[in-house]
């Protein structure tokens, strides 16, 4: 697909099959009052998230840390971009409080960019994984971590706490880095993905289609993706956050994803969640079983 339809003046009509409910019911009301109470950040809000109302309503909740302002400037991504006020030291804590008192079995874990601070925000990474694993030795932990721009120290913090899976997005194919991620490297975050399985962890990544990738290059990121140790990975369908971000190319049928989830297992990966409304945290409890 030509790179110039991801810029096309028309938009194009959602199909039918990305319609989803409003998030409604008790459990979803009592996750959004313990969210607005701990003052805590969750990118099911700030990602604008589709399945929202489905997960909160389940009593399950992705947190944000290190604020809710972005030092990078993805065109697909719904956070704020700016320059980040001082993080809260006190952060580790709540979100373990938060999480102990939701009883989460699987929590996942992510953040912004925090490309000014000097550790990329590792330590409070590392803090809130050892602090929830303190308050709720039961619960399994996803991160889903930045791009630590080559900081392979930092990235090595990150990822010590204790968590069961570490997630790091690839997004998209490589060609299209320069218009989806403009600020990242393709080969660098293959990188921080085959440091991160040689680091013993369960890795996870996730791309978004329909942005104007062809199926031979989400073929091929696959392929890259399992020589540098990826043993998860969840495709979805982009969804334009507002008109300023980049415009939907192509809204992918159903029955292609089907199609990429037995390509991804065919190719070596041990897991694929793919599906028109899936995101990196949807179903995130069935990965974490996935064997080494």
């Amino acid at each position: 697909m030509a790179e110039s339809t991801v810029v096309a003046e028309q938009r194009i009509k959602k199909p039918d099959w990305l319609r989803v409910k409003l998030p409604v019911g008790p459990d979803y009301a009592r996750v959004r009052n313990l969210v607005d109470t701990h003052k805590l950040h969750t990118i099911c809000e700030s990602g604008n998230c589709p399945n929202m109302g489905e997960c909160w309503g389940a009593g399950t909740a992705t947190f944000m840390i290190l604020g809710n302002v972005c030092t990078r400037s993805c065109t697909f991504c719904a956070v704020a971009t700016g320059r980040p006020t001082e993080y809260d030291a006190d952060e580790p804590r709540r979100v373990a409080d938060a999480i102990k008192l939701m009883g989460v079995k699987h929590a996942v874990i992510t953040s912004v960019n925090r490309d000014e601070l000097k550790d990329r925000g590792a330590e409070i990474w590392y803090q809130t994984v050892v602090q929830t694993k303190q308050q709720s030795p039961q619960t399994t932990i996803e991160t889903l971590i930045p791009d630590t721009k080559g900081n392979w120290d930092a990235l090595y913090r990150m990822i010590e706490g204790g968590q069961e899976v570490v997630s790091h997005n690839m997004e998209t194919v490589g060609r299209l880095y320069r218009v989806v991620r403009p600020q990242a490297k393709y080969e660098r975050s293959l990188e921080q993905i085959k440091r991160t399985r040689a680091a013993g962890k369960r890795t996870k990544s996730g791309i978004m289609l329909g942005v104007g990738e062809t199926k031979d290059e989400v073929f091929k990121a696959m392929d890259d993706l399992v020589e540098n140790g990826l043993m998860i990975l969840t495709l979805g369908q982009y969804l334009q956050p507002t008109k300023l971000h980049l415009q939907v190319a192509e809204f992918i049928h159903p029955d292609t994803f089907a199609m990429y989830k037995e390509e991804g297992l065919k190719r070596g990966l041990k897991y694929v969640e793919s599906g028109p409304l899936v995101r990196s945290s949807y179903h995130a409890e069935r990965h974490v079983h996935v064997p080494f």
